[in-house]
């Protein structure tokens, strides 16, 4: 897991706004600092530098613990990638 930045507020979308140092990957799992699953990277907007952060939270996590530990340290991991498959070639065989 990776340092994601520090949590803002709770938007009146319900979702969590986060500031952070660098551009996380959409869809990647955010954790809090007592590694718990919270929600998923929506949207990434603002500077290049600083961006802000929309997580979507999941309906497990606690709205009201986390909007009391505003400024709470998160982590972020990787989004688990979709396996492409190849698709089977058909040969004709000649009579």
């Amino acid at each position: 897991m990776k340092f994601l930045g520090n949590s803002l507020h709770i938007a009146n979308s319900g979702k969590l706004i986060a500031r952070s140092d660098k551009t996380p990957s959409p869809g990647a799992i955010v954790y809090n600092s007592k590694k718990n699953k919270i929600g998923k990277v929506g949207y990434v907007f603002g500077p290049t530098k600083r961006p802000y952060i929309s997580i979507r939270l999941f309906k497990s996590a606690n709205r009201n613990e986390i909007e009391k530990n505003c400024g709470e340290k998160l982590f972020v991991s990787k989004p688990k990638s979709k396996k492409s498959r190849k698709r089977r070639m058909r040969t004709r065989h000649k009579k």
